[in-house]
């Protein structure tokens, strides 16, 4: 078993990684009866793609002798009704200014995060944008 989910109140839920004991809570949202107080379930899978991507390209960084330490994404999700889902996630990766790469490492990365479990789970229908914005990190000629 990978995790515990427990109903909490108020439309609110425990979350429990068995291995480690680390929690997480969620809140329903605001626009959908909730207080908007923690992550949505819906912000965690946009929020998972985000991480999923990050981490399968701090693997091939690791490969290349590459610190990946301070790049961000802001993510967004934009939700869809009749049925309410998840209709487009878009992610803006920002990297430090002291990241030095070359085009060639810029694309293993940029391919190992359309690479990473969590995009090859979500459905078609949901589009996923990414921008890397590697300004302002250097390229190496």
């Amino acid at each position: 078993m990978t995790s515990t989910v427990v109903y909490d109140e108020n439309l609110r839920t425990v979350c429990t990684h068995l291995r480690s004991g680390s929690q997480i809570e969620t809140d329903a949202p605001v626009d959908n009866q909730g207080k908007g107080q923690r992550f949505s379930p819906s912000d965690m899978v946009a929020t998972a793609l985000g991480s999923c991507m990050l981490t399968i390209m701090g693997m091939r960084a690791r490969d290349m002798n590459l610190n990946l330490k301070g790049v961000s994404i802001e993510v967004e999700k934009i939700m869809l009704a009749d049925p309410r889902r998840i209709g487009a996630i878009n992610l803006t990766f920002h990297f430090p200014d002291n990241l030095k790469t070359d085009e060639k490492q810029r694309k293993v990365l940029e391919l190992a995060a359309h690479s990473c479990p969590v995009i090859y789970s979500i459905h078609p229908d949901i589009k996923v944008k990414t921008l890397f914005n590697w300004e302002p990190a250097l390229l190496i000629h």
